[in-house]
């Protein structure tokens, strides 16, 4: 079934070591200054993070679909650390390299995914719009055919990995035309950073993921050879979709990433914190709050890698899109809601101290609620997860 195996573990504790030792002495700075490391995403490259799925062609380790559930074993580990790294890895796979990877034609894969599988290069991922977020079909910007290029004019929201000192490109979404039936046809077309009219704006001020890379784009007549179109012209939505099928299941191994580093945060705490003359484990108003987290902590497990497994099988041809679609949503819903609550529970077993920066809960704390709105919405994976059910839930 999905029991992880020993394979798995030993890749674990090597990114474990790796995070211990290249991103916790350094976290905290980094937070407190909103500094992204991009040195760090290259020597992320030569683990291999980046390229457990891709070909070896391209310089990846060739795993294909059985890599997934590595992947979600390296994006837990870095969460554990750091969330902001942990989605750095995650968008990076799931949101840059996977469309390419997936839909690109052999020239598109050739001229991108070396560098990005390596860590030399980062790509984004632009379907969110400021007026176009869960309702990701509305989009606005536009792109059309002049002269054998692509014309493109819009904007793009919360786009992650799409600024740094690396980026190399980023693949957005775009209307291209209208269907028989009205709608709009949707295409997927990739955009190198640095193409004249594309400007990526300035970074945002977030709660939270300080450390990661996140910008607003625009596009005022930014022009592109027609042969940058991703896939088939009209199924760059039907595209993004399926890519946020295994983003869900990425972003809630980080949500267990989250709740792991709180239980373990919890314990050791609560057994080295006195009050009233005895460690504040022994009473049960702080002790069950820890027993609660273990269990959230190990249900979303079960559930994240279960997702996963479900995944790699659909991708042999062994299970259904719906099977995986709906075990994706409830491994969203339920490790993100955990680690929001998780995270609540472990700065109030800390106390006055859990309110103070120097202590991890604090930054957790922040970090985890964009976890219940990045990769589709709590209230988002509560309609698929009905509709799955047969509901006619809209």
């Amino acid at each position: 079934m999905f029991e992880l195996s020993k394979d798995h573990e030993d890749f674990r504790r090597l990114v474990r070591d790796f995070a211990e030792a290249e991103i916790a002495p350094h976290v905290e700075e980094w937070d407190r200054t909103s500094h992204f490391p991009a040195d760090l995403v290259p020597k992320m490259g030569e683990l291999g993070l980046f390229g457990l799925e891709a070909p070896e062609e391209f310089g990846g380790a060739g795993m294909g679909h059985e890599g997934f559930s590595y992947l979600c074993v390296a994006i837990e580990e870095l969460g554990r650390v750091d969330q902001a790294m942990g989605i750095t890895l995650e968008a990076g796979v799931g949101l840059g390299i996977n469309p390419i990877q997936t839909y690109g034609s052999q020239e598109q894969k050739e001229r991108w995914l070396p560098d990005l599988v390596q860590g030399k290069a980062l790509a984004g991922f632009g379907l969110t719009e400021p007026e176009a977020g869960s309702d990701a079909g509305a989009t606005r910007t536009r792109a059309v055919l002049e002269g054998g290029e692509w014309v493109v004019n819009g904007a793009k929201s919360f786009i992650t990995n799409s600024g740094t000192d690396i980026t190399s490109v980023v693949t957005v979404t775009a209307r291209t035309g209208e269907l028989a039936d009205g709608r709009p046809e949707i295409s997927a077309i990739i955009l190198p950073n640095g193409t004249p009219g594309f400007t990526v704006e300035p970074p945002y001020r977030k709660l939270g993921w300080h450390i990661s890379d996140t910008h607003g784009l625009t596009f005022e007549g930014a022009r592109v050879p027609e042969a940058n179109l991703l896939g088939e012209r009209g199924h760059g939505f039907k595209q993004f979709l399926k890519t946020l099928d295994d983003g869900r299941i990425a972003i809630a191994a980080l949500a267990v990433g989250c709740l792991q580093r709180m239980l373990e945060e919890t314990t050791r705490y609560s057994q080295e914190r006195l009050a009233f003359g005895r460690p504040i484990a022994t009473y049960q108003g702080v002790s069950f709050q820890v027993a609660d987290i273990a269990v959230m902590t190990e249900a979303a497990r079960a559930l994240v890698y279960k997702a996963a497994w479900l995944r790699e099988q659909q991708a042999a041809g062994r299970r259904s899109v719906a099977e995986v679609k709906q075990a994706a949503a409830i491994a969203k819903l339920y490790a993100t809601e955990s680690a929001v609550t998780a995270t609540r529970m472990a700065t109030q077993v800390f106390g006055g101290n859990g309110f103070m920066e120097e202590y991890p809960v604090a930054r957790f704390y922040r970090d985890a609620k964009i976890l219940e709105i990045g990769e589709g919405t709590s209230e988002v994976q509560r309609m698929l997860i009905a509709r799955g059910l047969g509901l006619p839930a809209a």
